[in-house]
């Protein structure tokens, strides 16, 4: 990928806090369009990443580059096109709107009235008019993924945001985070210790441990690269008769298995999508 296809980049980003090293040279680029999911498991410094990216801590050494700027001025300025998830602090005696209003006064959001309008419309939270406190979990990172919503930003950084929900709401997250992509144009970067969900989310992946990004990968690179064919039959010794009697070897044969997800929805109900 070339340098004019990224939003965001980060060269040899190390970051210490005393004498322990959190992130000892991170590399990883995410491009424009991009669904990138950031993968590892809890401690491995996902969050410190992003706090990197965000400038909510500084670094000890490296290069941050957001579209293309590097200079504290102009990273700034682009740093205003972010819309981030990491943790939800709300008020607990506002709802939903309430306190929307607040953070889209905060960050000098104009029309506020219609883009809380949109943002409770996306997050199935229109309708909602008790305080915070009484928000189930669900709700709860519902309204944060709303405020990092507020204002259609350019990039949105979502910092587990499935963390803790039910398998429906794992799902619905799984259809907005697509959404805000497909329909509203973001570039959206995602952690999550779950690899099935990112999976099934993002497009591009950034493996960390360590300390360090070890690998960046496609949705291609988990495709098995020797090529098959796979043929779902009624008769399974009958198909293998015919196949050896025209001299076709059978390299694998496997059983269908449906994934825990699928199974949960067949027999709960639901949707996924």
């Amino acid at each position: 990928m070339s340098d004019t296809q990224a939003m965001i980049k980060l060269e040899n980003i190390k970051k210490s806090y005393g004498k322990i090293e959190i992130l000892k040279g991170v590399n990883m680029q995410i491009n424009k369009g991009d669904i990138y999911g950031l993968i590892g498991k809890n401690g491995a410094g996902k969050t410190t990443i992003f706090k990197m990216i965000l400038g909510l801590s500084e670094k000890n050494d490296g290069t941050v580059s957001i579209e293309g700027s590097t200079n504290e001025k102009e990273l700034m300025q682009n740093r205003s096109k972010i819309g981030f998830l990491v943790g939800t602090k709300f008020y607990n005696y506002l709802s939903a709107r309430e306190n929307l209003k607040y953070y889209a006064t905060v960050k000098g959001i104009k029309n506020s009235k219609e883009e809380i309008d949109r943002v409770l419309e996306v997050v199935g939270l229109k309708d909602e008019k008790k305080p915070f406190k009484n928000f189930s979990l669900g709700m709860t990172q519902r309204l944060g993924i709303g405020n990092a919503i507020l204002g259609n930003p350019d990039i949105l950084i979502l910092d587990e945001p499935t963390n803790g929900l039910d398998p429906q709401g794992i799902a619905d997250v799984r259809h907005m985070v697509q959404r805000f992509r497909d329909e509203f144009g973001m570039t959206v970067i995602v952690s999550s210790h779950i690899l099935g969900e990112l999976e099934h989310t993002a497009d591009r992946f950034g493996i960390v441990n360590g300390g360090v990004v070890v690998r960046e990968i496609t949705q291609d690179d988990l495709k098995e690269k020797q090529a098959s064919v796979e043929i779902a039959v009624d008769d399974l010794p009958k198909a293998k008769e015919v196949l050896t009697a025209n001299n076709i070897r059978i390299v694998r044969e496997v059983e269908e298995k449906s994934t825990l997800e699928d199974y949960y929805f067949r027999l709960v109900g639901g949707s996924k999508e």
